[in-house]
């Protein structure tokens, strides 16, 4: 029998899901979010195989356990999702939720040779030293020893910026990682246009920058404000239709 939680989390996620298609953020029927449901972690949401984003309802996301192997063979698994989130969430049970997209902005920092996301306002502080890189790109992480090794590499940080490849944002809850991944993307969009204008770039000193992201990190409530109001708007928007 479904629980509230598991209720509560299901809705949420589909959200998170059809919100990141309205915002363009979704990578074709590929990218996957998850949402741990037990204590450890080990039980978790997740979505079904290429199935679009902007499609998925909280009774499509699937109820995987990390510890049956057999989950692995379902045909509505994806094989990077579970190489990937159920490495996560069976190693790191204080993680709640696990975002794996490919914005076009944070992707196209994520390619450059240096990919660190520099603080050059307000919104880019925010992921000041607060950021795990992964430079290692091998192909597509379709196994268990590629999540273990991208969860080792995230180590105590919350966001892994997957060199050639994309981001993972993870957060206590579904509301703190759609803002942080929202707000990552904007970051990102920001540090692009001011590389392309091709002049020098004014980066904030370190004791500011520390001084912001600190700021950020004091108001989880503003995150999940965000996602609440995100969500009366797809109401509305699809009360319309």
């Amino acid at each position: 029998m479904m629980t509230h939680l598991e209720s509560q989390l299901r809705s949420d996620l589909a959200a998170c899901f059809q919100m990141v298609a309205e915002l363009g953020m979704h990578e074709a029927v590929a990218n996957h979010f998850s949402a741990a449901v037990s204590e450890d972690g080990k039980k978790f949401l997740i979505n079904p195989k290429w199935v679009h984003f902007s499609r998925i309802k909280p009774e499509d996301l699937l109820l995987l356990d990390a510890d049956n192997p057999e989950d692995a063979k379902r045909p509505d698994v994806d094989a990077t999702a579970w190489a990937i989130h159920g490495q996560i969430h069976q190693r790191r049970p204080d993680i709640r939720a696990v975002l794996h997209l490919h914005p076009i902005y944070t992707t196209t920092i994520a390619c450059l040779d240096d990919p660190r996301i520099l603080p050059i306002d307000q919104t880019t502080a925010r992921y000041f030293n607060r950021m795990a890189y992964d430079e290692q790109y091998g192909g597509m992480a379709d196994s268990e020893a590629e999540g273990a090794r991208l969860a080792q590499l995230l180590g105590h940080h919350q966001r892994l910026l997957m060199g050639n490849h994309g981001v993972m944002v993870t957060a206590k809850t579904i509301g703190e990682a759609f803002d942080d991944i929202y707000t990552l993307e904007r970051a990102c969009t920001f540090l692009v246009k001011a590389y392309s204008t091709g002049r020098p770039i004014r980066v904030l000193n370190d004791d500011v920058a520390e001084k912001t992201a600190r700021g950020w990190e004091q108001i989880t409530d503003f995150s999940q404000a965000h996602f609440e109001e995100m969500k009366k708007l797809l109401l509305e928007r699809q009360g319309r239709c």
